[in-house]
């Protein structure tokens, strides 16, 4: 009986994703970003909610936008976050 990917599998999907959207960024011309900033974007939103189904996370990395990325990493530098 399969009982679809492992932690270790969705990890290595949900980095290739970040990785992807880092490319895409760069190609926009934004050169400092990495994954890990694209998965802590995208995640924020989780802590209040829990984390989703993986259709989810995945439709929330591939359609995240430059602005709201941007967005997030300003309110997070006011917020003190680490870069």
């Amino acid at each position: 009986m399969d009982n679809g990917p492992s932690d270790i599998e969705l990890n290595e999907i949900i980095e290739s994703l970040c990785l992807s959207k880092v490319e895409e960024f760069i190609l926009l011309g934004y050169e400092h970003v990495s994954g890990k900033d694209i998965w802590d974007c995208v995640s924020d939103k989780y802590r209040k909610t829990g984390v989703p189904s993986l259709h989810q996370i995945v439709n929330d990395i591939l359609s995240l936008k430059s602005t709201q990325f941007m967005n997030w990493m300003t309110i997070s530098m006011y917020k003190g976050a680490q870069f």
